[in-house]
Order: structure tokens, then C-alpha cells, then sequence
């Protein structure tokens, strides 16, 4: 005994002597690091620079580092192998890895342990959210992303063990090639893909994406997350180097969990901005529950954990059973072999006497500085308990009382430490969030589970609520039935808010507040399901207001706002609260009217509607009318799904617009033909200028006086290859509303102007060619005649060899754009005709505003023509009055002799019908003229 004694005091003694030793040679290593060069020292980041690694920063910037004689490179990382394969090398000699390092040890590879930086492993499962309860087993058979499928040191391990756990067997999911794009989960390309619960959460909620994470920690396997971790030569070779380099990387992280928002600005500065600071400053605040500064020493390593860990592995056959990890973790108090020592026991028996008596003074000593250090790492504790940045309380589930909070849980909650002691955990709980919470504080309770994460409302002192984050963790976890709960709460109230208004700005209107097209497809299938299940029937209602563009045109857009705020106002006072009234956009609108009961309802509703909006509107000190057209579809009779109801209701609003409009009209299966047949010609028109099917047919234009011809009308033909001769009253408007329109009309301007050129020279030098031009081709934003006038240029053709053919409509209430096309067509010398004069709003006052240089008499006028007839009258009126004002007349439809007998009398100058000729192709045309030329000669 009393030799064993000698041998304790002595070798006691001589440890401390080496240790003073130690501290003296690293005294004066320290005085004079400044003129030696400091140790080259690479770490090896297993991911692109973040706030993941913001420790190494701070002993960097702060430092530490270069106290501790070391010159540091921090290096990034590709993938999750880098800072193994580089360690291993010797390109760097530290690196940071997960737990997967546990695997790389016994399969022989000499890596070591340092440090434990993150407690708890972040990483998790997110799925898009769907129903209220999630349900894990939704994944299988779906498309998942567990992280590279060719690196082995990744989070797959982690999160295979928890699947297993959970009965989801890896086998049956469909696993990709991880992309580390949260788009690729937002956009429906995988079902499911592993995340850091400090990142990718960030970027789903800016997107405004549902979603559930799901946790290895629920089901009880708690890996270590990011490890600072060496090999075994650097250890045997560089010992000093490698405990100063753990010391101010600990260092380090300690500071950064302290100053979040400096190391951010730091990570921005010097790093990188791949991240913006938003983003920098939610992984830190996710961090800190993870790292738990305040709770536990940073780098702390508990060896049970580890075998925690080694066990999941031995699950899933990656282990032996009973596997020995000796030499794995790193010994921060490890010193040479002193067994030397105790050979020479013999000898310290004389000195048991000094020894006991040395060894009263040391255990003296030990226990004083014992005590100093337990009373700094108390105020160090509670300092940081203090100025944590989220709030930290104990609770005790059994009484539901608080037993110890900070001063930021105290500010979130809105309380007093008085108030606090006066109240349950329960009380401060919104009544509707709390059975949720109080479930799993009971599963917690029973170990079902070793801690979760919730979002809750708690209720302050004055009324008021705040959201709160809280993660939850039993503080006796080795009891049986562990009582206290340690319970770190973040307010996340600007985070819900700015949630409730992404999804407000992503499903409703913000003119009007109804649901927009999302919103109200949602509800649809949402109607359809439940339509389904109790055979009820649903109707659909497409509703386009009618001549609502001239609202706006002639009062403002700001005023057409008002117009349709009040608009929805009607209708949705129209339909029951069940029912839906949404806003596609623009000026339509669509109600579903589900549950019907009694099918003629819905008359009576659209009728209603089409009444409601027959009222004036009041904008301001105008008064303004419009109508609807309404289309009619129901669910199941007239399709099964939403894309062929909702097509069909745009067919039936059509129907009801072609019909007159201010009415409604339902679907039936004559509109889906038509529909398609107009599509089909569509498509066909499309291809038809490539393949030539598109032909120029003549009318000449005759002199009344001389008979001659020196002008004729281009029209337009297409010689379908399957179909015929279509007529233009067919294509034309689906060239119109398909845009080809202009197209085509570029088309018939190139052939003319190829034509007349031809004719100019070889028919009569002033020969002219009219072409009709389409409202809508004339009237297109931004569309000029450029393009026309260089064609001009280039064949040297003048402007009036090209008269340009436009209806009344046109020149009624003109924009600015109408009358600069015309500024433009006169000022290029291209002559205007008036079409159809006599039939459309005939008003006097656009003859003298505009350059008109025809009038052509319409055919309705000339079909009657009689010496002493009315027709008679207006066509000699019209002639008089267009010659007053320097225009020149043709009369359409001139079929008889004494038709165009009794317009010349009347002094018309051209004349245009089947009397002359009937358009005919430009080749049959270009003969006639041939032949006038001739006969000229030989008269």
C-alpha cells in the first residue's frame, strides 16, 4: 500500500514537473513565434464555403490560429470525399467529415477524431407536403435523392437506417442522382431528396413550397453531424500541432457561435456570396440547437454516442457485430508511456513519509484549482445562458412548470420571470396548436421519440401571439421516464407572416382578393373529388366581360380596375358561399358551382349574372355599360377531367360571343367539332405560304369613260390540298385571331408588288393594284410599313402603285396609331380606298380628317340601280360629294350594261364586277392585259 502510495505521489509529481516544463518551452515558443515561421496547415472543407464551417473562419480572422503558430489554408470541397482523399495523401492535414468517418476507420484507414463540432446531424428528409398528417411511407415507389450515388462518405447511411426504422424498405424507392437543387423538389422532378436542415429549408420557404422534413433523430438514431477530424502520422509526428490547431479551431467556433452576424458580414467579404446574408444568418440560427455552444463544449465527444452510431451501421450490415473502434477517437489529455517509472518502486519507499505529506499538499491544490475551474465553467455557462441568441428554458413535464429561463425565452414569451413561474407550459400554448404539441411531449415522454421540432403560436401577457420554433430534448435522457425538458424556442413570426402572404400573392387575385387560376384549379379537383364520391354534379362558368377593352381604352386602365373590383363584387353577390367565383386574368372570370342538385339552377344563376352586370358602372363622373357572354360546362356529363372541362366551358363562352353576346350558352359536342376543325385549319393554315397553296386571283378595275384597265383588286385564295378551295370568309378570321394574319398579308404585298411592277411596265405606266388589309393586321401593336417601303425601294416601284383597301370601322374614334399608319402610307405615296361606303357608319367627318383618296361604292348600292331609284339618288349624292372633296369612285358589283351605263351618266370613275370579268388567277389576268395592250396597238 504505502509503495503504491510512493508510486502515485512520485509519479504525480514527476507529470506535473514535465507538464510546468511544457508550459515553459510553450512560453518561450510563444515569445519568439513572431520571428519563426509558422507551420504550414491545410483543412479540407467537405463543402463550398457557408456558415457550416464559420468556426475556421473565426480562429482565422480572429487570430487564434496564428497564435497557436500555425499558418492556415482553408480549402473547399467538390464532394463529400475530398477531405478523406486529402487527409489520407497528405495534401492537407485536417479535414472535416461526418460520421461516415466511423466506417472509413474500420475498413482500415488510419483517420482520427478531433472534435465533435455539430452534437446533433442535420441532416433529413424532405417530401412536399400533402394532407394534414404526415405519412413517411408516401415515398415509396417515388423518385429520391439520398446524395451522390458514387461517394461513399455521404448521408445516405444515415438516412437508410432511419428509412429501414421506419418501414420503408430502400429497395422499393427509385433513387437519382442527387442534384442539390430544391427546385427539383418544388418542381415535382423527385418526390423526396435529403437536405441540411440549416439550408435547403430556407430556400423552400422563400419559394412559398409545402413541405414535411422528417428526422433519423424521431426514430432514435442521432448521429454526429460535421467532425474535425486528422490521421494517425499527423498525431505520431506533429503532436503539439495538432492539439494547438484543435485548440483554436474550438476557440473559433466558440466565438462564431457568439457573434453570428459578424462572421456572416466575414463569410461575404472574404469567402463567398454564393449565399446571400439572409441565408448566412438562418443556417447560423439553425446551427445553434445543433452545435448547442451553450449546453456543451464545442468538440465534446462522448464515446457512447459513437457506438450509438456504430450500432446503426452493425443494422445495416456495414459493421461486424461487436466492431472496436480503439485509436478512432483522439485523447486531448494523452501523454507519453510512464511505465518506466514504476520499475524503480522499490526505491520510493524510503520517501513515503514526504510522499504522503506532498501528496496531502497536491490534493489540496488539485481540489482548489478543481473548484476555480468548476466555478468559470459556470459563469462561463451561465454568461452564454444569458446572451444566447434563442430562448432556453427547462420544463417539467410532470407539473408543467418552468424551472430556469434566459432572458431571450422571457422577451419571445412577453413575460415576467413572476408571470412565468405562475404558469404551466400548457397555458402559453395556443388552444390550437397545443394538442399537437402536448402528443408529442407524451411521446417524448414514453421515448416513443428522443425529441422533436414544432411550430407553434404562443400566446403573450397582453393577448397577443408570437410563432415560435421549438426543439425539444429530455435533459435526463438516461432515467426512466426523464422529467425535465430542455426546451430552446426562436421567434419566427416575420417568417410565418411573410409565409401567409407569399401564399395569399400565389393563389388569389391582388385586384380583386378571389382565387386566381391556382387557387381555383385546386378547388376544382378538390370539388371533382368529392363529386365523385357522393355522384353529385358540378357546373363550370366562364364568363368574359364584353366590350370591356373600350373601358379601357377610353377611360384608363385605372378606371377598368374599378370596373372589375365591382364586377366581382356582382357576381360572387350572385352565387352561394360554397361556391367559387375566381379571376383567370384580364377580363374573365369563372365560378364552380358544386353539389348541384337541380341542374336548372344554373340558368337561373347565369342569367342572374349576365342581369347583375347589365347595370351601369360608375367610374369616377363617367358611366360605363358592358355585358357577359357565358359559358356553360358540368361535371360529369359533358367531360371527366379538369383540362377537357375547362376547354369546353371556353367553347361554350365562344359559342355565346358568336351568338350576340349578353347571354350564355352551354357546351355541346357540335362546339368541340367546330373547335377542332377551326384548330385543324389553323395548323393547316400554317404550313400553307411554305407550301405554295396560297394563290393571288385578279379583278380588274375598268375606266367607265375609256373601258380600259389599269387597275385591279388582289384577293386572296387558298388551295387546300385536302379540302379544296377555301373561301376566305373561313380563313381569313382564323388568320386573325392565330396572328398569321400577318404573314400572309406580307405575302399577298410581295406577289402584288412583283406583279405590278410588271404591268407598270409593259400594261400602262400608272397601273395600280388594291390590296384589302384586315383590322386587325392594320391596327397590331408596333406594326409599320417598313418593311413594304423597302421592298418599294429595292424593285423601284413608286408608292402609288399600291392602293391600300380599309373599312370605316377603322377610321371611327382612331388612335394615334391608326393615324400614324396613314401619315406614313400617304408620305410613301401609297393611295387609300374607303371599302364598302354607304354600309357602316358613313360619317362625313373622317373624309375630311384623313387622306382618302377612294370611295368604293358598296354593291348592296349598285345591285338596285334604277334611272329614278333611291339607290339611285345616294350613289349620285355619293359621287358628287367624293368628287367635291378630290376623291375618285369605284363601284362594286357592276353587273349589267345598264348599271354601268347609269354610274358613268352619273360621272363614277371606275367600275369593278362580274360585267368585266370575274377574279380570275394572275396568269388568266396577265393574258387579258396582254391582249388589251394588243388590240390598243392595232386600233
Amino acid at each position: 500500500m504505502a509503495a503504491t502510495l510512493v508510486a502515485f505521489l512520485d509519479g504525480g509529481w514527476r507529470r506535473r514537473s514535465r507538464q510546468l516544463l511544457v508550459m515553459g518551452a510553450c512560453v518561450l515558443w510563444s515569445a519568439g513565434v513572431g520571428a519563426q515561421q509558422r507551420d504550414q496547415v491545410v483543412l479540407q472543407l467537405k463543402h463550398t464555403h457557408q456558415f457550416q464551417f464559420a468556426g475556421y473562419y473565426a480562429a482565422l480572422e480572429k487570430g487564434y490560429y496564428r497564435d497557436a503558430g500555425l499558418d492556415v489554408t482553408i480549402l473547399e470541397g467538390a464532394d463529400g470525399d475530398a477531405p478523406e482523399r486529402a487527409v489520407l495523401s497528405g495534401r492537407a492535414q485536417f479535414g472535416t467529415g461526418s460520421s461516415t468517418l466511423l466506417l472509413s476507420r474500420l475498413s482500415g484507414k488510419p483517420v482520427v477524431v478531433l472534435a465533435v463540432v455539430f452534437q446533433h446531424s442535420p441532416y433529413a428528409l424532405a417530401m412536399r407536403q400533402q394532407g394534414s398528417v404526415p405519412d413517411l411511407r408516401r415515398i415509396i415507389g417515388g423518385k429520391i435523392m439520398l446524395g451522390p450515388q458514387a461517394d461513399t462518405l455521404n448521408q445516405a447511411d444515415e438516412l437508410v437506417a432511419f428509412l429501414r426504422k421506419e418501414g420503408v424498405a430502400p429497395e422499393r424507392l427509385d433513387r437519382v442522382e442527387h442534384s442539390y437543387n430544391p427546385d427539383d423538389l418544388i418542381k415535382g422532378r423527385v418526390d423526396a431528396m435529403s437536405i441540411y436542415t440549416t439550408n435547403e429549408p430556407d430556400y423552400l420557404d422563400r419559394a412559398g413550397f409545402p413541405y414535411d422534413i422528417y428526422s433519423p433523430r424521431s426514430a432514435g438514431i442521432d448521429f454526429y453531424g460535421d467532425n474535425l477530424f486528422t490521421n494517425e502520422h499527423e498525431i505520431s509526428a506533429n503532436p503539439a500541432r495538432v492539439k494547438a490547431f484543435r485548440a483554436a479551431s474550438m476557440r473559433g467556433w466558440q466565438y462564431a457561435m457568439s457573434h453570428q452576424e459578424e462572421i456572416v458580414d466575414l463569410i461575404l467579404a472574404k469567402y463567398s456570396r454564393k449565399h446571400d446574408r439572409q441565408h448566412l444568418l438562418y443556417e447560423a440560427r439553425q446551427m445553434v440547437p445543433l452545435v448547442q455552444p451553450v449546453l456543451v463544449e464545442v468538440g465534446y465527444m462522448n464515446p457512447d454516442r459513437w457506438q450509438h452510431i456504430a450500432d446503426v451501421y452493425t443494422e445495416l450490415g456495414q459493421l461486424p457485430r461487436g466492431a472496436s473502434f480503439s485509436g478512432f477517437l483522439y485523447n486531448t489529455d494523452s501523454g507519453p508511456n510512464l511505465a518506466w517509472l514504476y520499475r524503480i518502486l522499490g526505491v520510493a519507499a524510503a520517501l513515503l513519509l514526504l510522499g504522503a505529506a506532498v501528496h496531502v499538499a497536491l490534493l489540496a491544490r488539485e481540489r482548489s484549482r478543481a473548484e476555480e475551474a468548476i466555478r468559470k465553467g459556470e459563469e462561463r455557462f451561465r454568461t452564454m445562458f444569458e446572451a444566447a441568441p434563442v430562448g432556453i428554458a427547462l420544463i417539467d413535464t410532470v407539473t408543467g412548470a418552468f424551472s430556469d429561463l434566459n432572458p431571450r425565452y422571457l422577451e419571445i414569451a412577453g413575460r415576467t420571470p413572476e408571470q412565468m413561474a405562475a404558469c404551466a407550459w400548457t397555458d402559453l400554448i395556443h388552444p390550437e396548436d397545443l394538442p399537437d404539441c402536448a402528443m408529442q411531449m407524451r411521446r417524448l415522454q414514453e421515448r416513443e421519440i428522443t425529441g422533436f421540432r414544432s411550430t407553434f403560436r404562443m400566446i403573450r401577457a397582453d393577448g397577443s401571439t408570437v410563432w415560435v420554433e421549438a426543439s425539444v430534448v429530455p435533459v435526463d435522457a438516461d432515467k426512466p421516464g426523464p422529467r425535465l425538458k430542455l426546451c430552446m424556442i426562436e421567434d419566427v413570426t416575420d417568417q410565418k407572416e411573410t409565409e401567409a402572404l407569399i401564399w395569399q400573392q400565389a393563389n388569389f387575385d391582388p385586384l380583386t382578393q378571389l382565387p386566381n387560376r391556382r387557387m381555383f384549379l385546386d378547388r376544382l379537383h378538390h370539388d371533382i373529388v368529392k363529386s365523385r364520391r357522393d355522384g353529385s354534379r358540378i357546373a363550370i362558368l366562364f364568363i368574359d366581360l364584353d366590350h370591356f377593352k373600350e373601358v379601357n381604352d377610353t377611360l384608363g386602365h385605372h378606371q377598368g380596375d374599378v370596373l372589375l373590383v365591382d364586377a366581382a363584387r356582382r357576381i360572387t353577390a350572385c352565387v352561394r358561399e360554397s361556391d367559387t367565383v375566381a379571376r383567370l386574368g384580364g377580363d374573365e372570370f369563372t365560378v364552380i358551382l358544386p353539389a348541384l342538385q337541380d341542374a336548372e339552377r344554373v340558368d337561373a344563376i347565369a342569367q342572374n349574372i349576365i342581369d347583375s352586370l347589365l347595370a351601369p358602372f360608375t367610374l369616377g363622373e363617367e358611366q360605363a355599360f358592358v355585358s357577359a357572354s357565358i359559358g356553360i360546362t358540368l361535371y360529369p356529363d359533358d367531360a371527366s377531367s379538369v383540362e377537357d372541362l375547362l376547354k369546353h366551358a371556353d367553347q361554350a363562352m365562344y359559342a355565346a360571343k358568336g351568338a350576340g353576346r349578353n347571354r350564355f350558352s352551354y357546351f355541346t359536342p357540335a362546339l368541340q367539332v367546330a373547335a377542332l376543325n377551326r384548330m385543324r385549319l389553323t395548323n393547316d393554315l400554317r404550313s400553307a405560304i411554305k407550301g405554295e397553296q396560297l394563290k393571288l386571283y385578279f379583278q380588274p378595275i375598268v375606266e367607265l369613260r375609256t373601258g380600259i384597265i389599269h387597275k385591279a383588286e388582289a384577293l386572296l385564295r387558298w388551295e387546300h390540298p385536302q379540302r379544296g378551295l377555301v373561301s376566305p370568309l373561313e380563313f381569313i378570321p382564323l388568320a386573325e385571331s392565330s396572328g398569321l394574319i400577318v404573314d400572309i398579308g406580307q405575302w399577298v404585298f410581295n406577289e402584288s408588288l412583283r406583279w405590278v411592277r410588271r404591268w407598270r411596265q409593259h400594261v400602262h405606266p400608272e397601273f395600280q393594284v388594291s390590296l384589302n388589309q384586315s383590322p386587325v393586321e392594320f391596327q397590331r401593336e408596333g406594326g409599320t410599313y417598313d418593311v413594304w417601303l423597302r421592298a418599294l425601294r429595292q424593285l423601284d416601284v413608286p408608292g402609288q402603285a399600291i392602293v391600300v383597301e380599309i373599312t370605316e370601322g377603322l377610321l371611327l374614334d382612331a388612335s394615334t396609331m391608326v393615324t400614324d399608319k396613314l401619315l406614313q402610307l400617304r408620305d410613301a405615296g401609297i393611295q387609300v380606298a374607303l371599302d364598302d361606303f354607304g354600309t357602316g357608319y358613313s360619317s362625313l367627318s373622317y373624309l375630311n380628317k384623313f387622306d382618302i383618296d377612294y370611295l368604293k361604292i358598296d354593291r348592296s348600292f349598285t345591285r338596285n340601280l334604277a334611272p329614278d331609284s333611291s339607290d339611285m339618288a345616294l350613289s349620285e349624292a355619293i359621287i358628287v360629294m367624293a368628287h367635291k372633296l378630290g376623291l375618285d369612285v369605284i363601284a362594286e358589283g357592276v353587273e349589267t350594261a345598264d348599271q354601268r351605263d347609269l354610274l358613268a351618266a352619273a360621272g363614277c370613275d371606275f367600275g369593278q364586277g362580274y360585267l368585266f370579268a370575274r377574279p380570275m388567277p394572275v396568269e388568266e389576268f396577265d393574258a387579258l392585259l396582254q391582249a388589251q395592250v394588243t388590240n390598243t396597238a392595232a386600233g
